[in-house]
């Protein structure tokens, strides 16, 4: 299953070229033609090329008619240039077959897209930090990368947190799901590249931010009117949280989702298998998906995505996930 896919770097410039170069390498033994952008390695202070090169990048991809435009790296540069992405351009990419994938400040892209055309891109692997992973790519997200380029991702499952065995949700159909990392997101609120999803199904995610940054976000979205408006709330993984000791005094992330859970009449879950960890499975930013849980089980289904993707064997009509259905006690 040959696939192109084209690596370019619309945010941070690449630090760690070993692992980039790692993950080069990995797509290309998984049988893929790997095609590099010329800017990739570029250097301007902390991005991959001035806001110039950058934005040429994004167009380039958008042309190489590639099954898969994969970014290098997340770190921070999209949010300087949204006013200048070409947003037809990559919404004509896509409808074409190109698949965008990416996470954290790929966040602003995905959302900024969703705004101004309703594209749909998916949340998922950089090359550096997750194929070129020291240890090798982690399995579960290597099989959900897969199931996209052969079109039989039609969903993914989860085992919420131990804390959560009694919590009561109803099943949620038709509804948009949208989101990502949850401070790139937060700075798009009141902009013209924050979506208007209602009854939709959100899902956040962060690193290194303190529980309390962490509930200033949710807080803000909250009396913005977003979270009231949703189907759904639903928590990724937050790692790299450094609580102060004798200062916070129990005050957690755990704090944080009790209490959005005690002022919100929306659901909140928690324990999705994504963020800035290994172990991530794919999600399509701005489709339409169904979800529902059984005991702490959690299936968050969105059927087939593009016909060109399509195989010719259905016999995989309908799973979800089995390899994506992790439990995450362990990080929380």
């Amino acid at each position: 299953m040959t696939k192109h896919i084209y690596i370019y770097s619309p945010s941070s410039a690449i630090r760690d070229k070993a692992a980039f170069r790692r993950g080069v390498k990995r797509l290309t033994a998984l049988g893929h033609e790997v095609e590099v952008d010329d800017a990739a390695l570029s250097v301007h202070q902390r991005f991959a090329g001035d806001d110039a090169t950058r934005l040429a990048a994004i167009s380039r991809a958008a042309a190489s008619g590639a099954d898969v435009a994969l970014i290098a790296r997340g770190g921070y540069g999209l949010t300087r240039i949204l006013d200048a992405i070409p947003y037809k351009a990559v919404a004509k990419a896509i409808q074409k077959g190109t698949e965008f994938v990416g996470c954290s400040d790929f966040t602003a892209l995905q959302n900024a897209l969703l705004a101004k055309t309703g594209g749909v891109t998916w949340s998922g692997p950089a090359v550096g930090e997750d194929f070129g992973a020291e240890d090798g790519p982690d399995d579960i997200m290597e099989a959900c990368f897969d199931d996209l380029l052969s079109g039989q991702g039609e969903g993914t499952g989860w085992r919420m947190p131990a804390r959560d065995a009694e919590l009561k949700f109803k099943p949620v159909q038709d509804a948009v799901l949208w989101g990502g990392n949850l401070c790139v997101l937060t700075s798009l609120l009141g902009t013209p590249y924050f979506p208007v999803v209602d009854k939709g199904v959100l899902f956040i995610e962060d690193t290194n931010e303190h529980p309390y940054r962490i509930e200033r976000m949710l807080d803000q979205l909250k009396l913005a009117g977003v979270l009231a408006r949703q189907r759904a709330i639903v928590f990724g993984q937050f790692t790299g949280i450094r609580k102060v000791p004798g200062y916070d005094r129990g005050f957690g992330l755990n704090t944080v989702i009790d209490r959005l859970r005690a002022t919100l009449k929306v659901p909140v879950l928690a324990g999705l298998p994504f963020g800035h960890v290994p172990t991530k499975v794919l999600l399509p930013v701005g489709a339409k998906v169904a979800m529902a849980a059984e005991g702490r089980d959690v299936f968050l289904v969105w059927g087939h995505r593009h016909d060109h993707h399509a195989h010719d064997d259905h016999s995989h009509h309908g799973h979800a996930h089995d390899h994506a259905h992790h439990d995450h006690d362990h990080a929380h």
